[in-house]
Formats: C-alpha cells, structure tokens, sequence
C-alpha cells in the first residue's frame, strides 16, 4: 500500500527482486510501468471495498502509505494513518490475512522516547500533527491480532542501497540517524517471510 512513491515504491522493486509477486495498490498505481509478477491495483486505502479487494489471495500486507509535505499540516489535523489502518485491520481480519509490514517513522510511538529533548521538540513543532495521527495508528497495530512488525526508518535518504543498515531491535540503541528509502525497501521485502521480528517495533538506521 502507498507503492508509487517514496519506501512503497522501492519496495514494489525489493519485492519483485526477491522473486515474490507483488500486488501494487495505490491510487496512482496505474503510472506504474507493467512487469513480470506485478499486479498493478489502482484503489483507494480508505475505502474498504478497495482494500477488501485487493487482499484476495495475498499473503502479506507492506503499508507505506505517506502524505505530501504542507504548511497547512502545521494545523490541520492530519487523519489519514489511522483511519487507513482502521480500514486496513478490520478487512485483513475478514480475509483472514496475518501478516502486516507497517512503515510510520522514528518519533512515533515508543521511539518519541528516544529522541533528545531538542529533538522531540523540533520534530514535534513540523511533523505534530501527522505523528500524533502515527501514534493512533501504532496503538491500533499493536492491539491487532495481526502478526505486526512496525517499522521505524530515521531521516531518510535517496542514496542507494549498501546493505550496510541496522535494525535496531532494542529500545536502549534506539538513536536518530540517515537511512536510505531503499535500504527500508530492502528490509520490508526481507521481513516478508521473516518471522524474527512479529509483534516487534524496530527502527531502521544505517
């Protein structure tokens, strides 16, 4: 979900290269170029009959769904994670789907901790109003019967993948950082099939 642009679009590339089929969902999908084992879905995450849809015969969710940047997001409550998510769960349920890779970001949830106080504040001061909606929707995640890895990637890069990135499983190495947007890519497809780290939150650094 969100596979058009930005860690969705590279993780449609990371999927593919892994030699799974990927189900490209996003309302613009049908800018995608058509290759072998893509199925391109141009729906709508927030309206469930869409999402409903496209769960047939999936094995695995990856949510990278992301908003444009704006002045107005400043003020303006900014909903679309959670209710994303809302829609998200309650049909994954219904097609008995489990798996679900969740892309929200470092100061969401838990990691907010881990941020300095200078840190905190400035992130908080630009991106409030969307994490605050990332919060929702982690808590959501958490509480689900899904098999959930929520995935926290620090500042993000175009640089290409080195492999060199760490996923940091324990809250005390929890720090801000750079990672590249392919690197994340690389990790959403790896954990696919992974089991190490459901019902885990982690946060990607290089």
């Amino acid at each position: 979900m969100g596979a058009t642009s930005g860690i969705g679009r590279h993780a449609v590339d990371a999927v593919l290269s892994k030699q799974m089929i990927a189900r490209a969902f996003a309302r613009s999908a049908d800018n995608l170029e058509p290759q072998e084992r893509l199925e391109i879905v141009a729906s709508d995450a927030l309206v469930p009959a869409d999402v409903a849809a496209a769960l047939n015969d999936v094995d695995a969710v990856i949510y990278a769904l992301g908003i444009k940047e704006s002045v107005a997001m400043l003020w303006q409550p900014v909903p679309l994670f959670s209710q994303s998510t809302q829609i998200l769960l309650e049909q994954m349920e219904k097609a008995q789907v489990k798996r679900l890779i969740v892309v929200t970001g470092f100061g969401a949830g838990r990691s907010k901790n881990a941020m300095s106080r200078i840190e905190r504040l400035g992130h908080r001061a630009i991106l409030g109003r969307p994490y605050a909606d990332k919060d929702v929707q982690e808590d959501m995640i958490m509480q689900s019967a899904t098999d959930w890895t929520i995935v926290r990637p620090v500042i993000l890069t175009n640089n290409k993948n080195t492999g060199s990135y760490r996923v940091l499983r324990d809250q005390k190495e929890w720090r801000n950082g750079l990672i590249s947007r392919m690197a994340v890519a690389d990790y959403l497809a790896a954990a696919v099939d992974d089991p190490q780290d459901i019902r885990r939150d982690v946060v990607l650094a290089r």
